[in-house]
């Protein structure tokens, strides 16, 4: 039998976890600071769930992965972690508004497979449910930027408002849903200019509607200089006192993008992306925004406003693998005993009970053996506990980086 992978699933080594892992706990501290708290939801759903009208859409049910139980219930995979919460908000009425909540979970898409996006993947979410204050979409705006400085990433959040793409469809005089529209729109920032044109044009807009919505969409300029030019063609435009007050309100690099438009059907003010400035991405690092009727749809209990920002942990950890940022091991000090196993024993749990990760042979290698493991494993501290040491009540002490040795105690290795 030939062992394989599922299509689009991958393997993690200890190299490749250790940096994922280091990335959810930073993104974990960002989302602490912001008020946030943890949140797991199951990764099976009903499937009349996902399927819901509030929920995602028609685009997201075709990558949808569908399954019945051995009592024939149509369960799926869930493709996200926005339509569990709305559904766990629905189903506990006693919760306090704003709920803050951040999530970070495997999600599942059965879509086409590329080096930057796989079947089954982690999401990193927050979202703040029950309130409609604009405040809230400039926090989670904060939160990005500070998720990226953290990181040590070069990026930036662009930031747009689907009313008033909807408002930008209307001036074009197109009198049929927008969703679809919108859902090209989506695509510029990675098909172009040209492709979003003939895939407006396959779908029945004019040449006239093509070329107001692709003039609208291209005003260049400062965020205040697009704003300006979009209120002489919209001046009762909602979307647009919507991006203005938001924005008053942001401190840092935050761009207005008119081309921004999110492809899930539930978004209904604020919409947001996180993009390196390079565009050595050929997709976002996170993108969220404000979804006011999912959740009270779920709930049929009237409006229950929510905004939120997904980051995705695959094209982060794409970037800093990429900027050598990856480590081997977690691994700090590595002890070589030389005839010394019990007293090594004793001093790697004293040493692990101050706080320190320690390993030690445990094959009885050679000197020069436990040396190439250390290197290759890229582990930064050696220790060589020998009957010379062991007399000394002293250990000898090497730093893999430079060959420096030392005589020191336990004290001194602590500090």
């Amino acid at each position: 039998m030939e062992l394989t992978r599922a299509k689009g699933t991958e393997d993690f080594p200890p190299e490749k976890k250790i940096l994922r892992e280091e990335i959810v706990a930073t993104l974990k501290k960002v989302f602490e600071r912001y008020g946030f708290n943890p949140l797991e939801t199951p990764i099976l759903e009903r499937y009349s769930t996902l399927s819901a009208k509030y929920a995602g859409g028609a685009e997201i049910l075709k990558e949808t992965f569908k399954l019945q139980d051995q009592g024939e219930r149509e369960l799926g995979l869930r493709y996200d972690l926005t339509v569990p919460l709305a559904r766990f908000i629905a189903m506990n009425p006693q919760i306090g508004f704003p709920f803050k909540r951040y999530q970070i979970e495997k999600v599942f898409r059965d879509g086409p497979i590329t080096k930057a996006r796989i079947r089954e993947f982690w999401q990193c979410d927050v979202d703040v449910v029950g309130t409609k204050n604009l405040l809230a979409d400039a926090e989670i705006i904060q939160l990005a930027l500070d998720a990226l400085k953290e990181l040590s990433l070069n990026g930036t959040v662009k930031v747009n408002n689907r009313k008033l793409l909807n408002e930008i469809i209307t001036y074009a005089g197109i009198t049929a849903s927008p969703e679809d529209i919108i859902v090209t729109i989506d695509k510029l920032y990675k098909i172009g200019k040209k492709e979003v044109e003939k895939e407006l044009e396959e779908k029945g807009l004019t040449e006239e509607q093509r070329k107001l919505i692709m003039s609208m969409i291209s005003i260049t300029g400062s965020n205040k200089e697009k704003q300006e030019k979009l209120k002489k063609k919209l001046p009762k435009s909602q979307g647009l006192q919507e991006i203005q007050e938001v924005l008053q309100y942001c401190k840092g690099d935050v761009e207005f993008d008119i081309t921004l438009a999110r492809g899930l059907s539930y978004y209904t003010g604020t919409v947001f992306e996180i993009v390196l400035k390079d565009k050595s991405l050929g997709c976002s690092l996170g993108g969220g925004g404000r979804y006011d009727n999912m959740i009270g749809g779920f709930a049929n209990r009237g409006e229950i406003p929510a905004v939120g920002i997904s980051f995705g942990l695959e094209p982060i950890f794409t970037v800093l693998e990429s900027l050598g940022k990856a480590k081997k091991t977690t691994t700090q000090i590595y002890i070589i005993p030389i005839n010394t196993l019990k007293q090594s024993i004793d001093l790697a749990q004293k040493l692990r009970s101050q706080g320190l990760n320690v390993d030690l042979d445990l094959n009885g290698r050679n000197i020069s053996k436990n040396l190439n493991y250390a290197n290759k494993n890229e582990i930064p501290y050696v220790i060589f506990l020998g009957d010379v040491e062991v007399k000394m009540k002293k250990v000898k002490f090497r730093n893999m980086k430079t060959g420096k040795e030392q005589l020191l105690d336990g004290e001194v290795i602590k500090q």
